[in-house]
């Protein structure tokens, strides 16, 4: 978790009173800044409009029947204060017979005379607030001024639904109100959903999608899915995905950065004719030095975190090729690729070794493996990219499928919740290899509805085995 500044205890969020989790900056929910809480307004006093009693008519007056109420529970307008004659507080007639008010209809209708509440014509006959004849006759009359119209009413829902120019963003909660610069309806003030909230992308041979999550107030994951040829003009694809580290300043542009520097590096050598697995080494040296940068930007250029600890922005990385049949993967960090093969009666496999301290745990014969992730410190990293890392270590592996596959590259916000690779393949839907893309919202959901504490992101690359060569040195999966 990102450390916070002292905020007020909230028991709920101002913004849709959802409790929010504690220590967090906004809501999880709605994206309420928790840390800025609005003085409660002073109370409004109630004042009671007297009627004055209107002048004696030639007969009485036939009220219409009120309609019902709309599905938002919003009452249909009964009667609107132009469609019977009234008077002032003084006795006088709001519109002498003789003046009829083109617009409202004042003086045109009889008392006797139906009053129209609805139908086609009813948005030619909107209630008006300044249609006085006398524009200083409320004041010299002592009469109050009508209130604003209900945000909720059909009338006015209906005239801000053309506001928004013609592609503007429009507000996802209200469906009618244009959404500022900072993300906000200028109507009702809901928290836009970000760009970053939920990413999808498909290529012909890869496909990931990235999610929030259902606890965190942002997305710190990134990802970059590309493809391009080998000097030989055969593909090469290329999955790369990132997760920020929540303690560490900036999370979100470290996994950005992380991830576009890597997938560009890769771009520009496997072209040249570098070998996958040594483009992989180099390209997280190259996404090291990206989150490097980002620590020697000047600390005025981040005024809006300065209520954060400044340390070094960090996050992990996990990255997979596919090229001339081989299977290179290279990560540093916690993140994770596995392989589950399209007979699932084959052995899936898990493809990284964790940078973790439970890892380190089982590793040096401390713990086993259930004892080890069953620890709060489990999920440690002892591996990462920043400037505040201890040594830069890319660990980089080839494999040579004989069967045709899935890889699955992915962050803990996934494999939290199928850890094993027997887990993982049960969780991957059957028809993976021919639908990637509605595999990974899969995955993805199956986080979600295991809990979705983390951020989630996961690539797949289906692969398909080529004819064998000669032998190989790389391992076989």
């Amino acid at each position: 978790m990102s450390q916070s500044h002292q905020q007020p205890a909230l028991s709920k969020c101002p913004g849709c009173e959802e409790p929010p989790v504690a220590g967090d900056l906004f809501c999880g929910a709605c994206g309420y800044d928790l840390s800025a809480v609005p003085a409660r307004p002073d109370d409004r006093p109630t004042m009671a409009i007297t009627v004055p009693p209107a002048a004696p008519a030639a007969e009485a007056v036939r009220w219409p029947v009120a309609e019902e109420t709309d599905s938002s529970d919003v009452p249909a307008p009964v009667v609107r204060p132009a469609d019977v004659p009234g008077t002032d507080s003084g006795g006088r007639p709001l519109t002498g017979p003789d003046t009829p008010d083109a617009e409202s209809g004042r003086g045109a209708a009889s008392p006797s005379g139906p009053v129209r509440t609805g139908g086609p014509d009813a948005a030619a006959a909107r209630v008006r607030h300044d249609d006085r004849a006398d524009p200083g006759g409320a004041e010299a009359s002592g009469d109050f001024a009508l209130a604003a119209p209900d945000p909720r009413a059909p009338e006015h829902t209906a005239s801000l639904a053309a506001a928004p120019a013609p592609g503007a963003k429009v507000c996802v909660a209200c469906r009618s109100g244009r959404v500022d610069a900072d993300g906000y309806c200028e109507n009702c003030g809901h928290a836009q959903p970000r760009e970053r909230d939920h990413m999808e992308q498909e290529l012909d041979a890869v496909a990931a999608v990235s999610d929030r999550g259902l606890r965190h107030h942002r997305n710190e994951d990134s990802f970059a899915v590309s493809s391009t040829a080998l000097p030989d003009g055969s593909p090469a694809v290329v999955a790369i995905v990132c997760d920020g580290v929540s303690s560490a300043s900036r999370p979100d542009e470290a996994s950005a950065a992380a991830a576009s520097a890597a997938n560009e590096a890769l771009l520009e050598s496997l072209p040249r004719g570098t070998h996958p697995q040594q483009a992989m080494h180099e390209a997280i040296v190259a996404a090291s030095e990206a989150v490097n940068a980002l620590a020697r930007e000047p600390a005025g250029a981040r005024e809006h975190d300065a209520h954060r600890h400044q340390n070094a922005p960090a996050c992990t990385l996990v990255g997979a090729i596919m090229a001339g049949g081989l299977l290179i993967v290279g990560w540093v960090g916690d993140s994770r690729v596995y392989w589950v093969p399209e007979d699932r009666t084959q052995p899936t496999a898990r493809l990284t070794e964790d940078d973790s301290w439970a890892a380190q745990m089982v590793a040096a014969g401390l713990m086993n493996e259930a004892e080890a992730y069953a620890d709060e410190r489990a999920h440690a990293i002892t591996g990462w990219l920043g400037a505040d890392a201890y040594e830069l270590e890319p660990h980089t592996a080839a494999f040579k499928p004989d069967r045709p596959g899935l890889v699955v590259v992915c962050t803990d916000g996934l494999w939290n919740y199928a850890e094993s690779g027997e887990e993982m393949a049960a969780a991957v839907p059957a028809d993976a290899q021919r639908q990637p893309l509605h595999a990974a919202r899969a995955l993805v959901g199956h986080a979600l509805d295991g809990g979705g504490h983390d951020n989630v992101t996961v690539a797949l690359l289906p692969f398909a085995v080529r004819p064998q060569g000669a032998g190989s040195a790389c391992d076989t999966v």
